[in-house]
Parts: C-alpha cells; structure tokens; sequence
C-alpha cells in the first residue's frame, strides 16, 4: 500500500485527502493520504523518515520552515523559498527528501485564465510560503506589486495601515495570500478600505474553504470580479502527484 500525505498544523479546512482518496479510487491504485497534524516543525522529521511514504504535500505554517529539514530543492523552491511538496529520492542507496513548490506554477496557471493578458498593479496580502509563491510568478509575468504584511520589512513592503483608499484604487489586483476567512474562522478578513473597492478589481483569494469566504463576498458585493483557490489547490494537487510519480520506483 502507498502512502502519501499533508503536513500542517490544523488540517480541519483541507479538501487534500479528499481528493487524492478519490483519484486512488478512480485510478485503481492501492494508496492511502494522510492527515499529519503537528504542533511544531521538528516533528517532522519522524514522517520524513517513514520509508513507507512516497510523497508529502505541505501546508500552513510550515512551507518556509520546513526547508531546513529537506536534503535539496527545485530552483523554484530554492528561489521562492517555501516548499508545499516532498519526494523521495534515492542516492547511493540512501532515501533523501527533496523539496518542490507546485504553488508557483498553479497560481500562474490560475491568473493567467482569471486576468488574461492584463498586466498592471496588484496589491499581495500575506508574507508566508503562499505569498512567495505568488510574489515569485508576479514578477514573472511583469506585474508590478506591493506586499502588505503585519511585519513589513523591505522597500516593496507595506502595513496594512498603509492601505488606503488611493492605494486600493491604484492597484486592479487584490490577492490575499493569508489564511484570513479560511474554515473554521471563517470570519476573518483582510481589514482594506473596501468603499474603493469597485468594478474595475480583480480579487483572488487563495483559500478555497469556504468557496466564497468574506474576502470575495466583500469584493462580489461591490461588483469586482473574483476567483478563489479552488482551481490552484487542483492544479498544484496534480502537479505533485506528477513529481511524485517521477521517482515513483525509486523510493523502496
């Protein structure tokens, strides 16, 4: 039996298991996915080194820190700095863990269809692991963006006390990148001006449980036009299970 699985600290809002349970089924493979919920990164090192796992995904809050846990990563996950995806690879015998970052190309696949060839401005919410993604494919595709966090630091980083209506108004694109309004909190949100919030906006949320958190509700009322995660949990879910399957006979 195959065994992969998520690492994070509170799993409750996950659709991961889910899906990949269901993709097993469909695809006739003897496989099961876990739920690993640990309190603290260091934990993480007995699930590293259950040899009967083939493949991790990793989610909040340790896509950063868990790097450090890691034998090597992609270029993409070496330059974003974050990891939402573990293989297994074997070298002289020995099993390694390798870090990934599917978050990148999945967010990209995602903007792309929701804003088409439109480059402009855009307002990133959150500094973790979800947010170098999308810092990393902004810059890709030439937007040009600013960082609001709790803890700005850096010259392209603002707090959200700097967020005002000018601001909202300048930048078309809203993206929050914080797991504020995800289950079971689905309360939370983005504290922006949202009088300037308007048609011309774009916002995309990456949770995607709930399907409309108050973040796009918020948005939808005020006639902007908006997307949650959904989309990106699918495409960097399958974009795992590729990487997974590259190495797929060579992890024992």
């Amino acid at each position: 039996m195959q065994r992969y699985g998520l690492i994070g600290k509170k799993l409750g809002h996950s659709f991961s298991k889910a899906y990949f349970t269901e993709k097993f089924a469909l695809l006739g493979i003897p496989a099961v996915y876990d739920l690993f919920e640990i309190p603290d990164i260091p934990e993480i090192r007995e699930i590293l080194n259950d040899k009967g796992i083939r493949g991790l995904n990793v989610t909040i809050p340790y896509k950063q820190a868990v790097i450090s846990y890691l034998d090597s990563l992609s270029e993409e996950a070496r330059i974003i700095g974050a990891v939402n995806t573990i293989s297994f690879g074997i070298t002289n015998g020995l099993r390694h863990p390798i870090g990934w970052n599917t978050d990148a190309p999945a967010f990209m696949h995602e903007l792309i269809s929701f804003a088409g060839d439109f480059k402009g401005s855009a307002l990133l919410f959150g500094s973790g692991g979800a947010s170098a993604a999308a810092a990393y494919v902004l810059k890709k595709l030439g937007w040009n963006f600013i960082t609001i966090s709790r803890n700005p630091s850096g010259t392209n980083q603002l707090s959200y006390q700097d967020v005002d209506d000018a601001l909202i108004e300048s930048h078309k694109l809203i993206i929050n990148a914080t797991p504020l309004g995800m289950y079971p909190d689905v309360s939370g949100i983005p504290e922006i001006p949202w009088e300037a919030v308007g048609e011309k906006h774009l916002l995309f949320d990456m949770v995607y449980n709930p399907e409309v958190t108050r973040f796009l509700q918020s948005g939808m009322e005020r006639g902007a036009k908006v997307r949650n995660g959904l989309g990106m949990l699918t495409k960097q879910a399958e974009l795992a299970w590729e990487i997974w399957q590259q190495n797929v006979n060579q992890v024992k």
